[in-house]
């Protein structure tokens, strides 16, 4: 055993990279929103990059250390306590039985994740961990943790202390610029509407969550109501009837049937999934090669 949880966390998973072969079942991907602070917790600790993890939205979570272990916390800037005391993120820890984790108030950005030396002992459904709590499926009985639940480890194996240098740790405040690859239907979109949709600034809604992220702004108009409905990617952006763009994340259905004018980034998504309700984003238009030299810029870092 290795981690009891001592309060009832708002919203707390388990997830991984994803279920990346079951969509075509209409099985989710799922998997954690931001990949950068998932991948570099793993690096971090040595770990498989696939390792397994705690999603923490809302904050205001306690655990109880039940045998020597370690960890790192990444992702959104918050209060992390050892034992009532204040220590920085991005860097490893080893703890021992009895010691006292808290994550309290989240002060930039919105989702914490907590990693442990290679990764919870729990049993993959459909090759991963990741909960779908939708489909009860994975991390724990397909749902979010909860108190009482007791996490196991697998044997650790220590590794030397590390700490992410201050230059690459995020920051999540300010207007997020979006990189857009436009899609095959973005010929539906008048090239009026599509100067709309990237000059205008737009506002992250309460519709924000693992699924999607629905955006308030300026209408966009279609010259199609829908499409035959079909498979959709991640960073998909759909303009429904109503005109508001709405993003779709590792949640997503599998298919859907509204146009499609482009797709965000990977890696920008990843920076979406930190934003909050009422904060701006906007949108910029990249060419195909230009969003593969990022990805592949990217993946260097980890990979």
């Amino acid at each position: 055993m290795s981690l009891e949880i001592l309060n009832n966390p708002i919203f707390a998973t388990i997830q991984d990279i994803g279920r990346l072969k079951y969509t075509h079942l209409g099985v989710s991907v799922s998997g954690v929103l931001d990949e950068y602070a998932y991948l570099m917790a793993n690096k971090i600790l040595d770990n498989d990059l696939d390792e397994n993890i705690i999603e923490i939205f809302f904050s205001n979570i306690s655990f109880k250390v039940l045998n020597n272990i370690q960890i790192v916390i990444t992702g959104a800037k918050c209060e992390f306590f050892i034992n009532n005391k204040l220590h920085r993120t991005w860097k490893n820890y080893i703890l021992i039985k009895g010691d006292i984790i808290k994550i309290g108030k989240i002060l930039e950005g919105s989702k914490v994740y907590l990693a442990i030396k290679d990764g919870f002992d729990i049993k993959k459904e459909l090759l991963s961990n990741s909960t779908t709590i939708k489909e009860s499926i994975g991390g724990l009985d397909g749902f979010k943790l909860k108190k009482g639940d007791i996490l196991a480890s697998r044997m650790i194996k220590p590794t030397y202390n590390k700490h992410l240098k201050k230059k690459y740790i995020p920051t999540y405040n300010g207007i997020l610029e979006l990189r857009v690859v436009l899609s095959y239907q973005n010929d539906f979109f008048k090239q009026k509407e599509q100067n709309k949709f990237f000059n205008n600034v737009y506002t992250i809604t309460n519709d924000f969550n693992r699924m999607a992220c629905k955006l308030e702004g300026e209408a966009i108009s279609c010259d199609i109501g829908g499409i035959i409905s079909e498979g959709i990617a991640f960073g998909s952006i759909q303009i429904p009837s109503d005109g508001k763009p709405i993003i779709l994340l590792k949640e997503r259905q599998t298919i859907g049937g509204y146009p499609k004018i482009g797709s965000v980034l990977n890696i920008d998504c990843f920076k979406l999934a930190q934003k909050r309700p009422n904060m701006q984003v906007i949108f910029k238009k990249i060419s195909l090669n230009e969003a593969q030299n990022e990805m592949k810029q990217f993946h260097k870092i980890f990979y």
